[in-house]
């Protein structure tokens, strides 16, 4: 079919009003100039020399009274004004004409409308058909008042169309050349509009279809009309988010043969150890079994970090919120981490202000997010190093805050932290584990209304920082 293309439509609808509005401008514009400016020119034109010739007869008093110089001025004025020429008494006789073909009609009566105007004192100009002359003229009759304010007679004008045919073909062609000019560049210019928008759409489409395909993808050119320019930029912010999630699987699939290769080595170890008699050694079996229940405490981190993140990928995370004094549960939940630096050879340090606000919060998510922060940073600390955990009030809501004196984070590092399955550099901060910790204690407490900040020096340690309203945050 015609339009069952995109390109199809777009042709026509940037040629298909040029191909009719030229057309119809150029025929209205040839009529306008034809009718009101030609054929009122001509018009003019004749009541001229209807009024020079009418000058003239008044200096000649006999040409009004005597049919013999009546036809000689009419001849005379003929061959020089090239029309017809007509002298008319004051009573509608025909007195005399330039036209041989008018001499059956000398001395009887005219009726024209035109010459009913005349003789009251009008000069009358019209345009009409004329059947003795077969052609379209132009009549002009003009009174001619004698010296003693009588009227001496009409002096009739009268052109054909033919002679200012030439004039009107010369117009036309050049109108329409005109217009075929300005036809052709404005269907080229259309044509070349329309195709470049049809390739720029084809192009966003095969990739999109290329997409969609699993096919590799590289960035699109922006270019074409600021909507188009939109639709690329939004493609490729597509390709590059589809790009990042590819690369984030990558990751996640790297990570979890890494994390899950070390605990399992670990427990076949030791179960290979207890098959071969290690059991019948007393300390040697608690010291087995401690280690495995370790191991399988680290799956177990890593299964709760994965079924958060399944969580947040299914927009399921919610809140059981509820009010808890915060100098109450604060301390207990810090204990298994004061523990756990102290076993690693950590100074602590704790500072808990003497009066706290009630917090409208769910204690367990908040105490996740804050347990992986804590748990980075006792990572990440040397032995001998310091972890520290402050708390306090700003404005509407409360911050805590946890800090070590461990690597820091590279500068490289610093904008993707956050980001899910990010691992930071060999010998820096973050080069083990899912690289998820971050990435849930964020959304943790962005669920809670607040934000997660973090300030760090290389080589001298970090600072993250939660911040979370006192009332939950209504829409």
């Amino acid at each position: 079919m015609l339009l069952d293309t995109l390109r199809r439509r777009l042709v026509l609808s940037h040629v298909l009003p040029l191909l009719v509005i030229i057309p119809i401008m150029g025929i209205t514009l040839i009529y306008v100039l034809e009718a009101n400016v030609l054929l009122a020119d001509l018009s003019r034109e004749l009541v001229g020399h209807a009024a020079l010739a009418a000058e003239l007869s008044k200096d000649q008093p006999h040409v009004w009274d005597d049919p013999m110089p009546a036809g000689d001025f009419a001849n005379r004025v003929s061959q020089y004004l090239i029309v017809r020429v007509m002298l008319v008494t004051p009573d509608g006789r025909l007195l005399a004409s330039s036209d041989q073909a008018d001499a059956d009609r000398l001395g009887q009566v005219l009726t024209y409308p035109g010459l009913t105007n005349a003789l009251a004192g009008e000069v009358s100009v019209g345009s009409t058909y004329s059947q003795r002359l077969q052609s379209d003229v132009v009549d002009v009759w003009m009174p001619v008042i004698g010296p003693d304010r009588q009227m001496s007679g009409v002096l009739r004008l009268t052109q054909r169309f033919a002679s200012v045919q030439e004039q009107f073909l010369q117009l036309r062609y050049l109108t329409l050349g005109v217009l075929a000019a300005g036809l052709f560049l404005g269907s080229a210019i259309g044509l070349f509009l329309a195709l470049n928008m049809e390739r720029s759409l084809r192009q966003v489409t095969r990739a999109i279809y290329g997409l969609a395909s699993g096919q590799p993808l590289t960035p699109l050119p922006e270019q074409g009309p600021e909507e188009i320019r939109l639709l690329t930029r939004a493609v490729n912010t597509l390709v590059d988010r589809l790009q990042s999630l590819e690369q984030a699987r990558r990751h996640l699939l790297a990570n979890l043969v890494h994390e899950l290769g070390r605990p399992l080595g670990a427990l076949c170890s030791a179960l290979e150890a207890l098959e071969c008699g290690a059991s019948e050694d007393t300390a040697l079996r608690l010291e087995l079994l401690i280690g495995v229940k370790a191991e399988v405490g680290r799956l177990q981190r890593l299964l709760d970090d994965l079924a958060r993140l399944h969580d947040q990928v299914l927009g399921t995370l919610e809140l059981a919120r509820r009010p808890v004094v915060l100098s109450e549960w604060l301390p207990p939940a810090l204990v298994p981490w004061r523990a756990a630096a102290y076993d690693k050879g950590l100074q602590w340090e704790f500072t808990l202000p003497s009066e706290l606000p009630v917090l409208d919060i769910d204690p367990d998510r908040l105490g996740q997010a804050l347990g992986n922060l804590l748990s980075n940073a006792i990572k990440y600390t040397p032995p001998g190093g310091t972890v520290s955990v402050g708390v306090g009030t700003q404005g509407e809501g409360i911050w805590i805050k946890v800090s070590d004196t461990g690597p820091g984070i590279a500068a490289a590092d610093r904008t993707r932290i956050f980001t899910p399955f990010y691992r930071g550099q060999t010998g820096g901060r973050f080069p083990q584990g899912m690289g998820l910790g971050l990435a849930i204690a964020r959304d943790l407490v962005t669920a809670h209304g607040g934000r997660l900040d973090f300030e760090t020096v290389p080589g001298r340690g970090s600072r993250f920082t939660i911040w979370v309203p006192r009332a939950p945050r209504t829409n």
